[in-house]
Formats: C-alpha cells, sequence, structure tokens
C-alpha cells in the first residue's frame, strides 16, 4: 500500500494529501471504513464511507432497476380444425388479455390423424384470430406450417407516444 492517499470524507470534503495510517486513524474513530476509490490516481484517492451501508443502497438500486424492466412472455393458446364458436372466443378473449398484459401469444393449430389434409383450414382460424385483436396486436410472425401444427405469433400493438399530439405539434413548429 503506498504512504499517502487524497483523503475523502463521507460528506464528499477534500481533506487533503494524508498518510495512509493517518487516514486509516480518521476512519476508525469516525467507525467507518477507508475504502480505495481511485487506486490508479497519483497520489490514490481514498473515501471514509460505511462500506456495508454502501454496498447494500448499491444492490437495493440494482433490484429496483431490474423491477421496472418489463419482462415479455411468450405464451400459447392451442386450437384445434373443428373447434366450436363459444370455444373459440374463449380462447380469443384470453388471448387478448396476455396482449393486454404486454405478452407476445403463439396461437397454435393442431392437426390430428388426417386433418393435415385441411391446413387451408387452421390458416383460416389463424387469420380470423388475427382479424379479431387487430385493434390491440400485430403480427410478428405470419402463419406457418411445422410438422402437425400451424403456427403465428402475435404481439402487443406498438402505438407511438403522444398519438396525434406529435403531428399537430410539428404543424405548429413549420408555421
Amino acid at each position: 500500500m503506498t504512504k499517502t492517499v487524497r483523503l475523502v470524507d463521507m460528506n464528499g470534503e477534500q481533506l487533503g494529501v494524508v498518510q495512509t495510517s493517518e487516514a486509516l486513524r480518521i476512519a476508525r474513530e469516525k467507525g467507518l471504513d477507508l475504502v480505495l476509490v481511485a487506486p490508479a490516481a497519483n497520489p490514490p484517492v481514498a473515501r471514509i464511507m460505511d462500506y456495508g451501508k454502501y454496498k447494500y443502497e448499491k444492490d437495493k438500486r440494482k433490484k429496483e432497476a431490474k423491477k421496472k424492466t418489463k419482462q415479455s412472455q411468450l405464451k400459447e393458446m392451442k386450437f384445434r380444425i373443428r373447434i366450436d364458436e363459444h370455444d373459440f372466443q374463449t380462447k380469443t378473449n384470453r388471448i387478448k388479455e396476455f396482449l393486454e398484459k404486454g405478452s407476445k401469444v403463439r396461437v397454435v393449430i393442431m392437426f390430428r390423424g388426417r386433418e393435415i389434409v385441411f391446413s387451408d383450414k387452421g390458416r383460416e382460424i389463424l387469420e380470423r384470430v388475427a382479424d379479431q385483436l387487430q385493434q390491440i396486436s400485430d403480427i410478428d410472425r405470419p402463419p406457418k406450417l411445422e410438422g402437425r401444427d400451424m403456427w403465428m405469433i402475435l404481439k402487443p400493438k406498438t402505438t407511438p407516444q403522444g398519438g396525434k399530439d406529435n403531428g399537430q405539434q410539428s404543424k405548429n413548429e413549420d408555421s
């Protein structure tokens, strides 16, 4: 360790360049820790602080930032080509709930046995779901046949911030 350090107290005020042993003594008198902040500086910068409290607050800020980030999930809703109207409406309403919460939804049509021959009916069902939800969703991935399943992914509709107001502001600024 170096013989001298530039000492900064807990309020951010510089106490000047002091001997390392003197800096440690001052920190112990105040019941705090001496933390080397900038070891590459000449002389190195040390700060008097409660390191445990500093670390706790840093972790707390990190958790708070993580909470605020939005986790987008991929939900899945399965349909069959011989679905009844009421079941179709129920599943479509559930998809609507997922989209309103900000999740993407994978809509799957499952074909059994010889139903695969009617893949056009599966595509019709997927297009019907997309039409019913076009107000709140966009198609992220168009219908695709993979094995015995046909699927598409819907994502929540993105609206520009401010909507019509932005257009009116730009017209006013041009005038």
